[in-house]
C-alpha cells in the first residue's frame, strides 16, 4: 500500500539522499548521487520496484520515530505485544562510497524482526544478480553493484528476487546492516564499523547545529529546516538540489509531475539569505561559489537550473516500466524547462552575489566582472516575454515578477557601484535601465481598478510572486499598490488561508490539465508580506498554522491540500523549508524591534 508523502522522513550524506517509511520501509534511494539513477524505486511504483523493509514481524507502522538530537540520524520506535525495539537509520558521511546503516536495537522484552531487501537497479527495471562473498551479499547488474552485511551475522535466504532476514533481538542486543554501493568494475570498498560510525555522525550533526545563531521563538523547527537544507546539499561543490525526489505529484493522480534533483539558481537568493541569518557562512560561501562557477560563460547561455556540479544538460525521459506515485503518471527524469527562458534568474543572480557582498563573504576577484556582462546581457532583453518563474510550459508572456527581477538586478549594481566606486562600471547606465522598468512594471503590470499587480502585462490573473514586491525593494511596504496587491492575493489566491501560485485553474497559465494544492513558499511569502505591511499578528497566526503542517519529524513537501489534509508535490522541498527559515527570522526580528 502507497504511504502517504509526509509518511517518510529523510537520511542522507551529504551526496544522496535516502526516504524512509512508517511502516521501516526505505522506498527510495538514488545511487551515488541525488540526480543517480535509483536502486529502491518503490515510492513511484510498488514493491518489485525495489524497497529495503526491516520492521517487526508482522507490524504495520511504527508507534513513534523522531530524529536523534539535532542530526540526520532517524529513530523508529516499535512497541509489540513480546517487546520494544528500535531501528536506527542513517547515511554516514562518505569516506570512500556511500553507505545505509540500520542499527536494531532491543529496549524491552524480545521482539521478532524479519527484513526484505529487494534490489532494482536503474529505477527498478534491472533485476541484479546476487551472491555470497566473504559474508555479504553482492547484488551486481551493469555499472552498479552493493554489498550487504550484519553485525553480528543474520539468517539471510534469497526469496523471488530478494534477500529475506529473520533474528530475535532481546533487550539491550544489537544487529546492524551495512548497505554499500560502488561501481562493478572496481575492488570492494573498505568497511566501516557501523556503531562508531553512528556515534560519528552524530557528533558531526551536533557540531554543525551549535553553529546556528539564531535563538528565537520556534528554535527547533527552524534548526530542523536548516538541517534538512544542509541534507540537501551536494557537498563535493556545494550546490543545493530543489528536492530528494522526482515525479511526486502536484496534482494526485495527475500528470504535473517533475523531476527537482537538480539546482535551480532561482533558489540562490533565498537560500543565502536563509543560511546567512542563521550564521552559516560556509555553505553559504560554497553556494556562492557554485553559483559562480555554474554560471560562467556567454550570459546568453545562462539557464534557470543546473547539475548538482554544474551540468547543464538534463535531458527529460519517462520511464513508462513506473505506475508513479498513486497512479500519477508518467514518471519524468530530467527536466525539460532547463531551456526556458526565464528572466528573472539573472536578477536572482546579481541579487544573490549582492547579499554576499553585504554579509561579508570574501569577495571573488572574477564575480563583478561577470555580473557586469550578465546586467549587459539583460540590458538588451529584459523586454521580452518569458516563460516566468512557475517555468510554464505555454507560450511566453511578460510575466510582471520577471520584470520585477530585472529592476532588482539593475538596482543591486547601482547601490554595489555606489558602495564601491573603485569598481568598473557606469552607475548611471544601471539607473536608467532601473527607471525605465520600474515605469513599464507601474503601467503595464498593474491594474488601477482591482489596485493589484497582476500576472503578467494586460492579465486579469493574480500572481503569488507579487508578493515578493516589497521584499525585493520594488515599492516601500506601505504604498496602496503594494497592500492592494496582498489583500488581492489574499482574497483570490487562498485556500483555507494558504496561498496557491496563480489562479485556481492551472491549465489557463500552464496549459496542462488538473490542478494542484496550496504552494507552501508562497504561503510563506505571504507572512513575509503580511509581516511588511503591518500586519504582524496576522502574519504570525499564519505562520503557526504553516508549522503545524510539518510531518512528524519537521519536513516539508513542495504543497499542501487542504481538502484531503496531504502533502503534495516533490519531498522534502528546499523551497518550502527556505520559507519557514526566512519568515520565522524575520518575524523574530521584528517582535524584537529590530
Amino acid at each position: 500500500m502507497t504511504q502517504r508523502i509526509e509518511d517518510y522522513a529523510l537520511i542522507g550524506d551529504l551526496q544522496t539522499a535516502a526516504l524512509v517509511g512508517r511502516d521501516g520501509s526505505i522506498d527510495w534511494l538514488c545511487l551515488p548521487r541525488f540526480d543517480s539513477a535509483a536502486c529502491f524505486a518503490a515510492l513511484l511504483g510498488d514493491e518489485e520496484n525495489g524497497h529495503w523493509r526491516l520492521a517487526p514481524k508482522d507490524a504495520k507502522a511504527c508507534t513513534r520515530r523522531g530524529y536523534l538530537d539535532s542530526s540526520l540520524v532517524l529513530e523508529t520506535v516499535w512497541e509489540t505485544r513480546t517487546g520494544t525495539v528500535r531501528v536506527l537509520d542513517f547515511m554516514p558521511q562518505r569516506d570512500e562510497a556511500p553507505d545505509v546503516v540500520r542499527i536494531v536495537e532491543g529496549l524491552s522484552g524480545s521482539v521478532e524482526m524479519y527484513g526484505t531487501l529487494r534490489l532494482r537497479f536503474d529505477y527498478g527495471s534491472v533485476v541484479p544478480w546476487v551472491r555470497r562473498s566473504d559474508g555479504h551479499r553482492v547484488a551486481v547488474a551493469g555499472p552498479d553493484s552493493i554489498w550487504l552485511r550484519s553485525e553480528p551475522e543474520v539468517k539471510t535466504w534469497g526469496q523471488q528476487f530478494s534477500t529475506c532476514s529473520s533474528f530475535t533481538v532481546g533487550e539491550g542486543e544489537k544487529v546492524a546492516f551495512v548497505l554499500t554501493w560502488h561501481p562493478s568494475h572496481d575492488q570492494r570498498p573498505s568497511l566501516i564499523d557501523p556503531f562508531e560510525s553512528l556515534e560519528h555522525s552524530l557528533e558531526d550533526w551536533r557540531e554543525w547545529a551549535d553553529t546556528c545563531t539564531y535563538e528565537g521563538p520556534h528554535r527547533a523547527e527552524v534548526l530542523r529546516s536548516l538541517i534538512t537544507l544542509k541534507a540537501m546539499t551536494y557537498a563535493p561543490t556545494g550546490g543545493i538540489v530543489a528536492a530528494a525526489t522526482t515525479s511526486l505529484p502536484e496534482d494526485p493522480g495527475g500528470v504535473r509531475n517533475w523531476d527537482y534533483r537538480y539546482c535551480w539558481l532561482r533558489d540562490s537568493t533565498l537560500t543565502l539569505g536563509a543560511l546567512l541569518a542563521a550564521g552559516y557562512l560556509d555553505e553559504a560561501a560554497a553556494w556562492r561559489d557554485w553559483l559562480l562557477r555554474a554560471v560562467a560563460g556567454d550570459p546568453a547561455d545562462l539557464q534557470i537550473m543546473y547539475g548538482l556540479a554544474g551540468e547543464r544538460r538534463l535531458p527529460e525521459l519517462e520511464l513508462p516500466w513506473l505506475s508513479g506515485y498513486e497512479g500519477a503518471s508518467p514518471v519524468r527524469i530530467g527536466n525539460a524547462a532547463v531551456k526556458q527562458l526565464q528572466l528573472d534568474v539573472y536578477g536572482e543572480v546579481i541579487d544573490s552575489l549582492f547579499l554576499a557582498r553585504e554579509a561579508g563573504l570574501a569577495a571573488q576577484s572574477h564575480a563583478w566582472n561577470l555580473q557586469l556582462s550578465l546586467l549587459g546581457f539583460l540590458e538588451s532583453t529584459w523586454r521580452r516575454p518569458d516563460e516566468g518563474l512557475w517555468e510554464v510550459r505555454g507560450p511566453r508572456r511578460h510575466f510582471v515578477h520577471s520584470k520585477v527581477m530585472a529592476w532588482v538586478a539593475a538596482d543591486r549594481a547601482v547601490r554595489t557601484l555606489e558602495a564601491d566606486p573603485s569598481l568598473p562600471g557606469d552607475p548611471a547606465r544601471w539607473r536608467a535601465m532601473r527607471d525605465e522598468v520600474h515605469r513599464e512594471v507601474c503601467e503595464k503590470g498593474y491594474d488601477p481598478e482591482r489596485n493589484t499587480f497582476t500576472q503578467s502585462y494586460g492579465s486579469k490573473e493574480l500572481d503569488a510572486a507579487t508578493l515578493l514586491i516589497p521584499r525585493v525593494g520594488f515599492l516601500p511596504p506601505d504604498d496602496p499598490r503594494v497592500v492592494g496587491t496582498v489583500d488581492a492575493v489574499r482574497e483570490e489566491l487562498s485556500h483555507d488561508g494558504f496561498i496557491r501560485r496563480y489562479t485556481t485553474d492551472g491549465s489557463r497559465v500552464d496549459g496542462l490539465p488538473g490542478d494542484e494544492g496550496t504552494f507552501l513558499a508562497c504561503s510563506f511569502w505571504m507572512v513575509d508580506a503580511l509581516r511588511l505591511t503591518g500586519r504582524t499578528k496576522e502574519a504570525r497566526e499564519l505562520f503557526e498554522r504553516l508549522l503545524s503542517l510539518t510531518n512528524d519529524v519537521g519536513l516539508l513537501a513542495e504543497e499542501y491540500e487542504p481538502v484531503s489534509g496531504r502533502q503534495l508535490g516533490n519531498f522534502p522541498q528546499a523551497f518550502s523549508h527556505i520559507g519557514l527559515v526566512s519568515s520565522a527570522i524575520a518575524l523574530a526580528r521584528a517582535e524584537a524591534g529590530d
